[in-house]
């Protein structure tokens, strides 16, 4: 198979193209060159390297990207960082390949802005390519400079912030390129779960290039101008026949709403770097840390005094009118998670993709977490295969950062059809029973309405190591809806009925004060407590505070083997 067809990049980068190196100056007249056998003459070579440097990519290059609504490479760190904090490292590098005339046009930077600095405060290592150099494209010392300083993120500690804006591997230098795309993906594996890593696509991202923000912890894209795909419109044409533009194939809407391969859709670059610090404001810096607990207005209470966070207030209230008396009726989880969560700020991740769950990032008394819900307002909250593999991988990000897990049931089991059977749903569904077992973080799980069959066992439940298990008085906890259960239990009773649908409803009433409700499970200690509504939150606050000082390991081993 041709490259060009397996994924490899398809932008090369003519030597004489604008776009690929260092602009022309204008004749300005002769003027007398620095000595560079004296001290100010030094310094003055230097400040013109570094000025070439900085204004690598052509003036023109730089007009069509600020006319595409896209920044520069540099114009991205420096308003994703604080202001003035990024150290640059490799400035000067240049690259040092010698065929297709390429010597000839060796820009400093060789493409790929690098280095650190902070976001509110706290060090970050960034690196942003810089599509105006050669077409943003990954050649040798390009992709040595992103090693560097994602060794750098590593040995130090620090999250990793990958700006995506590039044509894939420069195929003038050919393999090498490719072994240093080999050696980002080796570094995305290694630092996973280790370090956050966040990979902004605010431009093309093709080929090989796709998969190092494929590994990475969140992936964030920007409308109209992102695109992800392994292989082009062009080439799609012409081994498959198929029709599709860029947008369609892997612009911002089809991979969040589509594919999944997307956290976020930000509607410019500005929402995008704003996302990306809110982000960071929820994760440790690394796995030895503990998430950013931000102070909280109301100190703690005076020795005998009540303390307000725990005091049931109006809208606290509400929740108990929340549930609808038929269950068959929809409300929206997002009421619940902004009720509990302080100031009612939820930063939802991955909100187009399957949004029969909820997931996303808030905080109790200061401290993060992570919050996992059962939307009924789609799908009846049902789980399916994609509902099963975002939360999976969302609640395996907060136990690798050390994030507590809140988790909001209303589910009826999960979603029937030979598509969802063939597709895989017993291998991809286990995936979230493995995400909740094997995670050690706090886990509180409030049962809200529905928790039926292997649904109610996946969401949290207590035989999966659940924590602290609640139950509102309108969790309705068996193997199946109480239609379904009584169609099966009493079919030749029904069949013979004379009034067959009045006998349904009076077995589908008893059938629910037997078992559809909270007690059984209260009474076997499935559920720690059934609790009002309007509780929730101070029973979330107590949970969380008795949790903090919990420890649990998991056995030795080298990895477990979850169903991929």
């Amino acid at each position: 198979m041709s490259s060009e067809v397996s994924g490899n990049p398809v932008i090369p980068a003519d030597p004489g193209d604008e776009a690929a190196g260092s602009p022309t100056p204008e004749a300005t007249g002769p003027a007398d060159p620095p000595d560079p056998h004296t001290t100010a003459g030094k310094i003055a070579i230097l400040r013109q390297h570094r000025d070439d440097a900085v204004h690598a990519g052509s003036a023109r290059a730089v007009e069509t990207q600020h006319a595409k609504g896209k920044m520069t490479a540099r114009e991205r760190i420096e308003r994703l960082l604080d202001p003035g904090s990024f150290t640059e490292l490799d400035e000067l590098a240049r690259h040092r390949a010698t065929d297709f005339g390429v010597t000839a046009n060796r820009p400093y930077g060789d493409g790929v802005v690098t280095g650190f600095g902070t976001v509110d405060g706290r060090p970050v290592c960034v690196y942003s390519q810089d599509f105006t150099v050669f077409g943003g494209s990954l050649g040798e010392v390009y992709g040595e400079k992103i090693v560097k300083v994602m060794d750098h993120a590593l040995k130090t500690g620090c999250p990793l912030i990958g700006i995506n804006d590039g044509g894939g591997a420069r195929i003038q230098e050919g393999v090498v390129a490719l072994g240093l795309f080999g050696e980002i993906f080796y570094r995305n594996v290694i630092a996973s779960g280790v370090i956050p890593q966040i990979s902004l696509i605010m431009g093309p991202c093709a080929g090989g290039a796709v998969y190092s923000p494929a590994i990475t912890d969140f992936t964030l894209m920007v409308e109209g101008t992102s695109h992800m795909f392994i292989t082009g419109p062009d080439v799609i044409k012409t081994v498959t026949g198929e029709e599709v533009s860029f947008e369609e194939l892997g612009g911002a809407h089809a991979h969040n709403v589509k594919s999944g391969v997307a956290h976020y859709q930000a509607k410019d670059e500005d929402d995008c770097l704003d996302f990306a610090r809110d982000l960071l404001s929820y994760l440790p810096s690394n796995n030895l840390d503990g998430p950013p607990v931000l102070p909280i207005a109301a100190g703690p209470p005076a020795a005998g005094a009540p303390d307000p966070l725990l005091e049931i207030t109006g809208s606290d209230a509400a929740l108990d009118t929340l549930v609808p008396d038929s269950p068959n009726q929809p409300y929206d989880a997002h009421t619940v998670i902004a009720q509990v969560l302080d100031d009612r700020e939820f930063l939802e991740i991955h909100a187009l993709f399957a949004p029969n769950i909820c997931v996303g990032f808030g905080r109790v008394e200061g401290a993060p977490v992570g919050v996992v819900a059962n939307q009924p307002m789609h799908l009846a909250g049902v789980l399916d295969i994609d509902a099963s593999e975002k939360a999976a991988r969302f609640v395996r990000t907060c136990d690798a950062f050390n994030i507590p897990v809140l988790t909001f049931v209303d589910v009826p089991g999960f979603l029937p059809g030979t598509g969802q059977e063939w597709g895989g749903i017993i291998r991809r569904g286990a995936k979230l029973i493995y995400a909740y077992a094997e995670a050690t973080v706090p886990k509180i799980t409030v049962i809200l309405r529905k928790a039926y069959g292997g649904a109610y066992d996946v969401m949290g439940s207590k035989h999966l190591g659940g924590d602290i298990n609640l139950a509102w008085p309108t969790a309705q906890i068996a193997v199946m809806g109480a239609q379904g259960a009584v169609n099966i239990l009493y079919r030749r009773e029904l069949a013979g009925a004379t009034d067959a649908d009045a006998l349904r409803a009076q077995r589908v009433s008893e059938y629910e004060d037997t078992l559809a409700n909270p007690y059984v499970a209260a009474e076997r200690g499935y559920v720690d407590a059934v609790i009002r509504p309007a509780e929730t939150r101070s029973q979330v606050i107590r949970a969380l505070r008795a949790l903090r000082t919990k420890r649990q390991t998991l056995p030795p081993k080298k990895h477990g083997n979850i169903p991929l």
